[in-house]
């Protein structure tokens, strides 16, 4: 029987050897996208290959990890050895879509496996129809990038030249695709190293032993959690916008079941895979569901594989959310994972509205552009892009802020300016874009730059630039996003999904959604509806028509 202290110790330790896989990787990498934006994630698995510890990253990466480190080690021919790491992309396998590379490696200590050091972090470029490897109009997985099965991309030890020549040849900047990988190595280094550390102190049983335990508190504490939830069937349905043609919409079902200490997610009637780059591998529906969980319990519980032995899925093979291979799946990860947080958030609306906002702007406003520099050198970048969370029951929304799946940071103006061929203009809170309620939602984001090249491919992977973010209890729904790209006089408002050619001089204006709002606008306290004008976020016109406010306040 190992105490309490030795188990809370090893917990501590484990989930600081995911954060400080996190340093290791953001400070190693070369692209901006994750030595700035942080875009990657970290986690610990036991010699079972069970989640026990992860770092607070990118909750899409993380939820989906779990199941790349099992079917990646399961699907991968030969057997793992000391010294070596397990490199894959395929959505099938690994969860998410091509421009997510994990790297697995083993934790051996004297011979006996402790467990597995992994990490997923998103490559700029991975090959593909359209720089960025996100193409808006991809119809199978093989247009979007390179597809790389669970190889041994270093084996005891070293880098293997023949695969790192292949995957050179296939991406537009090998030089910061190799670095990044390099960094992904280096993360798992560290991973291994602490957890070694620990076993050094206290020995292989005991290691594992208190693995088992921390798993254990997590499972009675979720259980717990879930009894106190009303029992019963709870069901909700959001959409995808602009999937079919002639603009139509696609339908995403949750139902979700309570009995007793357990739940059971049912996507029964969620509309069938679709050809365009929307569907979501197993692993980021899955991913949804764990997030959505977590946030709505108690955040105290320590995230690992116990926390979802009492969850049950029902997701049938070909929908939209578990499609059938070759579907294409680049913009599942990014914008359907988002959707399916809001659905299932708006079913949990119904059993705890106490602790569900109302909906954040859902999308990532994805942007990926590339092309080749005055000097001939190839380029590419990729951003996500902030808006307005939704308001709470006891408290507006956060303006300009990454929500739900992902958990990015934001890309400095000076630094994309510095290496890249772009001119910014503005970046700023957008007016008016929070849904109003008697909480407000946040507020989305302007953000605008010119390109300064002679010409580059842009492809833009949204959602709600159609459907506004629903609100709660009477609050209103957030503003919809837009894009629109000027070119000389001409000015051109671009659907959310789209790969265009732009020239040097033209210039993107991009306009993120709000979140919706809570409550009744009308009763806002006057004090805040005071604040948000001072601060330049709310029009005195809206505050006339919106708020009902007819006299200064």
């Amino acid at each position: 029987m190992i105490d309490v202290t030795t188990v809370e110790v090893i917990k501590g330790a484990l989930i600081y050897a995911a954060e400080e896989m996190g340093i290791a990787l953001k400070k190693s990498a070369y692209s901006p996208n994750i030595k700035e934006r942080m875009d990657h994630s970290c986690a610990i698995f036991n010699h079972r290959r069970e989640l026990i510890a992860q770092a607070e990253h990118i909750p899409v990466h993380l939820g989906s990890m779990a199941l790349a480190v099992k079917l990646g080690i399961e699907e991968y021919p030969g057997s793992l050895e000391l010294g070596d790491m397990l490199l894959l992309n395929d959505p099938y396998i690994s969860g998410t879509h091509l421009p997510d590379l994990t790297l697995i490696a083993p934790i051996f200590h004297e011979g006996t496996l402790i467990g597995y050091a992994a990490n997923k972090a998103h490559h700029t470029d991975v090959g593909g129809k359209t720089p960025g490897s996100l193409a808006a109009d991809s119809t199978e997985l093989y247009q979007e990038g390179l597809i790389i099965p669970p190889v041994k991309f270093v084996k005891k030890g070293v880098i293997d030249p023949e695969i790192t020549r292949l995957i050179r040849s296939n991406v537009r900047t090998p030089e910061v695709q190799m670095g990044d990988l390099r960094a992904q190595i280096a993360a798992n280094n560290t991973g291994l190293k602490r957890v070694l550390e620990l076993v050094e102190v206290y020995g292989v049983d005991v290691v594992h032993g208190a693995m088992d335990a921390i798993m254990d508190y997590s499972e009675r504490r979720m259980r717990e959690e879930i009894k106190l939830m009303p029992d019963g069937e709870y069901s909700a349905v959001d959409y995808m916008e602009s999937i079919l043609p002639g603009d139509g919409d696609v339908d995403i079902r949750v139902k979700i079941t309570k009995k007793d200490d357990s739940l059971v997610f049912d996507y029964t009637g969620t509309h069938k895979q679709v050809e365009r780059p929307v569907n979501a591998p197993l692993g980021v529906t899955v991913a949804g569901i764990y997030y959505t969980l977590i946030s709505i319990t108690d955040p105290t519980i320590p995230v690992n594989d116990g926390c979802f032995r009492p969850i049950t899925l029902k997701i049938p093979h070909g929908c939209m959310m578990n499609p059938v291979r070759p579907a294409p799946v680049a913009g599942g990860n990014v914008e359907t994972s988002q959707r399916n947080a809001d659905v299932i958030m708006k079913a949990f609306s119904k059993i705890v509205p106490e602790k569900v906002p109302a909906a954040g702007q859902g999308t990532m406003n994805n942007i990926t552009i590339g092309g080749l520099k005055d000097d001939g050198e190839p380029w590419t970048f990729y951003e996500t892009i902030g808006g307005g969370s939704g308001a709470r029951p006891d408290g507006d929304g956060v303006d300009g802020i990454h929500v739900n799946m992902t958990n990015t940071m934001n890309t400095p103006i000076e630094t994309l300016e510095a290496y890249l061929p772009l001119e910014f203009k503005a970046y700023r809170l957008r007016p008016d874009s929070g849904g109003p309620g008697e909480y407000r939602g946040g507020c989305g984001i302007e953000r605008i730059w010119t390109l300064t090249s002679e010409k580059a491919t842009l492809s833009i992977m949204a959602e709600r630039n159609k459907i506004k973010p629903w609100g709660l209890a009477g609050g209103h729904g957030g503003a919809t996003g837009e894009y629109i790209l000027l070119q000389g006089d001409k000015e051109t408002k671009l659907p959310s999904k789209c790969t265009v050619t732009i020239n040097r001089g033209d210039t993107l204006i991009i306009r993120t959604p709000g979140g919706g709002g809570y409550g009744d606008p009308k009763k806002r306290e006057p004090a805040l509806v005071r604040e948000d004008i001072l601060n330049g976020l709310v029009s005195p016109e809206a505050v006339r028509e919106i708020y009902g406010y007819t006299e200064s306040i």
